[in-house]
């Protein structure tokens, strides 16, 4: 074997075994030469082989980098939910998913929602939240508007040019949490037994809103790279009397997807044709890996039909609780429906994120996350392509930090969580995330945390677990 063969397996067996990690910086010409005792030609032979065969990539003044591996083998499959509308049921499940204390048990948390609290790009928010009790004026201990704080639906309004909607800050109405948003538009749209148009799988926090409004849940058939079907939604609201179409079009959670420009165009024209509103939850769009940011459902919207839902929780911390929506059309009737279940939201937090959007850390912490969340994503793909059993369905998220994976029929994800409980390991099952119990042999994992040895001990644990699970062949 040749002496650059030599290195460039080296280097190989390093990224195969995670010392060098995908996304990671690659040792330089120089300090290779000085470990192995080589030439500059031979590292440079070895590292050319190396991008040869799509390991590594050269960036120019910057050096050699570990390559990001490509989309997935084997992805989920197109959902194929019931073709009628159902009462949601699963609330047991979730009530245990969200009553426990992340740090409960010291469970390695694998499927919660919830982003890296531990950025260092969240110094500054920290800092003004500290300053604001510090040095709290009258009006920051007081209700504010029941609208929400003007400087914070000023940034709010700011930002949500990125991606294409021409808001006002009279146009936006603070809550608390995305949450509060989602279900104070479909209260708003809706009365009890009416259908709501879904994708599947669906976000197990808006299938319980159905659930406790007593709303019927239709789930679309939707494909884990581009969205809903609309040749499925347009059968559905020509056979069913569909109220609204509630929908996660961007950085889907959970299945990651990002529904192209065409389609989305597509989806409003279609709910405008059948004059249905449409409830669009985008509390991931800022966290797309896509540059410029994808535009919403919202930006194609003439005539007000869109009721807009994001928050903070997902880009910055969840425990500030600061949601917004744009409303449209319903804005005075969602108001009324504000005043009567919550009144004004926590005045505090709204003046820290405002301060903190402000002054520009908003942007450049999006940046760093979006940078972290890329690679991480490449990482636990990778991680689960190796630990998993051959043929298992890993989605390819276009944002956020949410994973997707699709096992075998035969496995119960739900027993598999039960297992693994009692191992110090939590999951989610994707039963969560439809109304009917659907998708058991699914489940969700999150990769925002810091990548670590641990992390990848637990990922192989889950692995070795749906193996175990596995029938025994014939």
């Amino acid at each position: 074997m040749k002496r650059y063969d030599q290195v460039a397996q080296t280097l190989t067996q390093r990224i195969e075994q995670g010392q060098y990690r995908i996304g990671d910086r690659l040792p330089s010409v120089r300090l290779l030469c000085r470990e192995l005792g080589v030439s500059i030609s031979t590292v440079q032979e070895a590292y050319r082989r190396l991008e040869a065969l799509g390991l590594v990539e050269a960036r120019p003044r910057s050096g050699y980098y570990v390559q990001p591996r490509p989309t997935p083998n084997v992805l989920p499959k197109v959902s194929r939910p019931a073709q009628r509308p159902l009462d949601v049921s699963q609330w047991d499940q979730v009530l245990e998913l969200v009553a426990r204390a992340p740090q409960e048990d010291r469970l390695v948390m694998l499927g919660r929602g919830i982003p890296d609290l531990t950025a260092a790009s969240l110094r500054p928010l920290l800092r003004q939240l500290a300053t604001l009790h510090r040095h709290a004026a009258a009006h920051a201990l007081n209700y504010d508007s029941l609208q929400g704080s003007l400087e914070l639906r000023r940034q709010v309004a700011r930002l949500a040019d990125k991606s294409g909607c021409l808001l006002h800050p009279d146009d936006i109405l603070v809550t608390t949490g995305c949450q509060e948003a989602l279900s104070l538009a479909l209260r708003t749209l809706t009365e009890p037994g009416d259908v709501v148009a879904v994708d599947s799988p669906s976000f197990y926090g808006t299938m319980q809103i159905l659930k406790a409004q007593k709303l019927k849940a239709l789930e679309i058939p939707t494909d884990p790279r581009t969205g809903i079907s609309l040749e499925a939604m347009e059968l559905a609201l020509e056979q069913w009397p569909i109220k609204a179409i509630q929908i996660t079009p961007t950085c889907n959670n959970p299945l990651g997807y990002t529904m192209p420009e065409a389609r989305k165009r597509a989806l409003v024209a279609l709910a405008q044709r059948f004059d249905v509103a449409i409830v669009e939850d985008d509390i991931y769009g800022d966290l797309s890996y896509d540059t410029p940011r994808p535009p919403t459902l919202k930006s194609f919207d003439d005539d007000g039909r869109v009721l807009l839902c994001s928050a903070f929780s997902k880009t910055l911390v969840p425990g500030l609780r600061v949601g917004w929506m744009a409303p449209g059309r319903y804005r005075d009737q969602v108001l009324h429906m504000k005043y009567v279940s919550t009144g004004a939201s926590a005045t505090l937090p709204q003046l820290a994120v405002a301060e903190f959007v402000r002054h520009g850390h908003y942007e450049r912490h999006l940046r760093e996350m979006v940078r972290q969340y890329r690679q991480h994503r490449d990482i636990m793909i990778d991680w689960v392509t190796r630990h998993f059993p051959p043929g298992t369905g890993v989605s390819y998220p276009q944002g956020g930090f949410l994973l997707w994976i699709e096992l075998p029929d035969s496995i119960d994800c739900v027993r598999l969580k039960e297992r693994l409980v009692g191992e110090g390991l939590h999951i989610t099952p994707g039963s969560l995330f439809s109304a009917s119990g659907k998708f058991r042999h699914c489940l969700r994992l999150n990769y925002a945390a810091a990548m670590t040895p641990a992390v990848e001990a637990a990922i192989r644990r889950v692995g070795e677990a749906v193996a175990e699970l596995m029938p025994s062949p014939a």
